[in-house]
């Protein structure tokens, strides 16, 4: 995919592995400056250490994004080590299980906080930097200022019993990213989501080593008969947050080998 984000700026949240790592990675090879951001510090620098050995430009932050204070030392982090900030791609997410029965094991407010309050507190203090470089800059640029791209799933659409506060926050993160779409638009500012399914994320990844029959029965479900890699998710992201994609905003683009488009039952539906 050829996109033009080389020399532009760019923070990815959830960056220390799965699609997060991979969008870093794409991010870097592509000529951009990354500022990967996650809790896992060790796997942070051991992969920045990797990147840097390669002469890409990228650097690392650790910290719990679900705080205020960590966010704002983030984009004052970025600002220090690469003057600006041009894309910011919300990939750090949470997968727990809930019991619908038991508020205590609910985990409402915790999926609520990682993958829909985090995501929007990083937006709003990003967007509010891109105008601040834009008005610096005495509105030289043509075109968008600035784009964020959220990592949401198909389950936002689709329910499970075990997974009620994930897919209610997912549902919550694709009406988000619609609002910010139209709130940020006078501004030039894009916004747009991925929604991923079959896709080998980090925490797909542990599911699957923890259930012998769960590769199987995805691929079974997905029509194009396999699991994708999380680097084909990252370049509908890339795509979405490059230039490529200037009258894009506000959409959530699906990548799930199909998974969505049919009915596993088989059946017609009644």
């Amino acid at each position: 995919m050829s996109t033009n984000i080389a020399g532009k700026t760019a923070i990815v949240t959830g960056a220390a592995n799965g699609i997060g790592l991979a969008v870093a990675q794409k991010f870097a090879a592509a000529g951009a400056k990354v500022m990967l951001a996650d809790m896992d510090e060790d796997k942070l620098v051991e992969e920045c250490e990797r990147l840097t050995a390669t002469d890409l430009r990228v650097s690392y932050f650790a910290g719990d994004l679900r705080e205020k204070l960590t966010l704002a030392n983030l984009l004052s982090a970025t600002v220090d080590e690469f003057d600006r900030v041009d894309i910011l791609i919300n990939a750090s997410r949470q997968v727990l299980a809930s019991k619908a029965l038991e508020p205590r094991y609910d985990n409402f407010e915790a999926m609520f906080k990682q993958n829909v309050l985090a995501n929007l507190r990083l937006s709003q203090l990003i967007a509010k930097r891109f105008i601040q470089q834009e008005e610096d800059a005495e509105g030289i640029s043509e075109g968008s200022i600035g784009s964020i791209v959220n990592l949401s799933s198909i389950a936002a659409d689709r329910t499970h019993p075990s997974l009620l506060a994930y897919s209610v926050s997912c549902a919550a993160l694709n009406q988000l990213t619609r609002s910010l779409a139209i709130s940020f638009a006078k501004q030039r500012i894009r916004v747009n989501a991925v929604a991923i399914g079959s896709v080998l994320s980090a925490s797909l990844e542990t599911a699957l080593g923890e259930d012998e029959n769960l590769r199987e029965l995805m691929t079974d479900i997905t029509p194009m008969g396999r699991i994708g890699e999380a680097e084909e998710a990252a370049d509908v992201i890339e795509f979405l947050a490059s230039d490529s994609a200037s009258f894009m905003t506000g959409q959530i683009i699906t990548v799930d080998g199909g998974r969505t488009l049919i009915d596993p039952i088989e059946t017609a539906a009644h």
